[in-house]
């Protein structure tokens, strides 16, 4: 993703018209685009209430989670603070392609007396964190599914992809402890166990980590349940996860494209159409936006974080 990032700005968009593109070609062969049209018109507003509010819970959480990392990095945070930035990081992201210049612009803006250094790291930090609550939630889920009886029924194509997946990750483990011997990867991993990992934080990060997890699943969840495609909940649990890690990548404009591909493929797996997938996946994004509204007023934001008092000293 690093190297996505570091492309030139044209040949960024190229790529990500190319993969929207080859996006677009798959679903239009795979998917009823009428069925999905009819299922999203006729979502049951009830489920999309209940979805929004979830979505809600899980921004004041990452919010909390946000505030917490940068604790420990020596950079105090307002809560009032903290939740103003990270609606309008998310009205950014959901607003420019790539996914990470309103996370960038929360780092610059919080960077007060600690530097833009540690700024930095706790806005990283606080979003692997997340993704590491994510990824916590589908592995428990696969490996229910895998001693439940008339589980999951996975295509030969995901498990591939899952085998891939999982050697790409014990190969990137591997690369890190390897790397681990460098000044600057090694004070990095030293500084994301000090603020996520140690044991007066660590109760909390995986707290507020599984809770926004849970609230993104969950809303998903209902988003499905609204276009009439209700996913079991080890399904959403295992699946749920996959399609939101698409949204990761950054070829598209909030994940919009990649999440829809996604839950097409996935959703199948669960005995539910492709189109259902695309459906529920679109009433999410649209959920997702709406949520994000209150963060056009926090375009008339307040003063940047001009100064951050160091927390106490940890006990």
């Amino acid at each position: 993703m690093t190297a996505l990032r570091s492309l030139p700005p044209w040949a960024s968009y190229v790529l990500q018209g190319l993969v929207l593109t080859a996006l677009a070609v798959l679903l239009f062969r795979t998917v009823d685009w009428a069925e999905a049209a009819r299922l999203v018109t006729g979502a049951r507003p009830m489920p999309l209430i209940a979805a929004a509010l979830m979505l809600t819970f899980q921004t004041l959480l990452s919010a909390l989670r946000w505030r917490l990392t940068a604790s420990r990095l020596g950079i105090a945070l307002p809560i009032e603070f903290a939740i103003r930035e990270y609606y309008l990081s998310q009205v950014v992201n959901q607003s420019l392609p790539g996914g990470v210049l309103g996370d960038a612009g929360r780092a610059i803006r919080a960077r007060g007396a600690a530097g833009l250094m540690a700024s930095g790291q706790a806005v990283i930090f606080e979003r692997v964190a997340g993704q590491l609550g994510l990824l916590s939630i589908l592995v428990a889920a696969l490996a229910i599914n895998a001693v439940t009886p008339g589980g999951l029924r996975w295509p030969v194509a995901v498990q591939n992809a899952l085998w891939v997946a999982l050697g790409i990750g014990l190969i990137g483990a591997v690369a890190l402890f390897l790397l681990n011997r460098s000044v600057l990867l090694g004070r990095s991993l030293l500084q994301f166990h000090h603020a996520v990992l140690a044991g007066p934080v660590l109760a909390p990060q995986v707290v507020l980590s599984l809770g926004t997890a849970c609230c993104n699943i969950a809303a998903f969840a209902l988003c499905a349940a609204a276009i009439g495609a209700p996913l079991p909940p080890v399904a959403a649990a295992a699946l749920v996860p996959m399609i939101l890690f698409a949204m990761v990548l950054p070829l598209s404009i909030s994940g919009w494209g990649l999440r829809e591909g996604a839950a097409a493929l996935l959703f199948p797996v669960a005995g539910l159409s492709a189109s259902a997938g695309l459906a529920a996946s679109v009433a999410f994004g649209l959920t997702f936006l709406a949520i994000t509204l209150p963060g056009l007023l926090m375009l008339r934001r307040g003063p940047d974080l001009a100064e951050a008092r160091q927390p106490e000293p940890d006990p």
